[in-house]
């Protein structure tokens, strides 16, 4: 039987990025919609860290540059955020490289560019 990781985390998160898209619509810069979520998240008493910072690793050597997760939610959930008028694979894989640095399974990519609200689960 197969169930779905964290169902009710993200159902909680889906909802709070709806509640943003359903007052701001679509058209504005991602960094608005991040603002926004961060505002919400921190009234709401969901735990977060925005722009988490990780070390990418390469033959037992940390590279110069960090990769940095739009949020991590409640410690455990990789919330991307886009602002497109659709997502591509390319997306998906930029997700999954969150995950595989973070040690996290679950990444919600959410894209706010179009007149409803869009999301896809990526599970690695």
């Amino acid at each position: 039987m197969n169930s779905i990781i964290y169902k009710e985390e993200c159902y909680q998160i889906i909802g709070k990025c709806m509640e943003v898209h359903n007052s701001l619509g679509h058209g504005f810069l991602e960094i608005v919609y991040k603002d926004a979520l961060e505002l919400v998240f921190d009234q709401e008493g969901i735990l977060f860290e925005r722009e988490k910072g990780y070390d990418v690793y390469f033959r037992g050597y940390i590279l110069n540059h960090k990769f940095f997760a739009d949020f991590v939610v409640l410690d455990k959930i990789v919330l991307k955020v886009k602002c497109v008028k659709v997502l591509t694979d390319e997306h998906i894989a930029q997700t999954i490289n969150y995950l595989k640095v973070s040690g996290n399974t679950l990444g919600l990519l959410v894209n706010f560019g179009r007149g409803k609200l869009e999301y896809k689960r990526v599970v690695y």
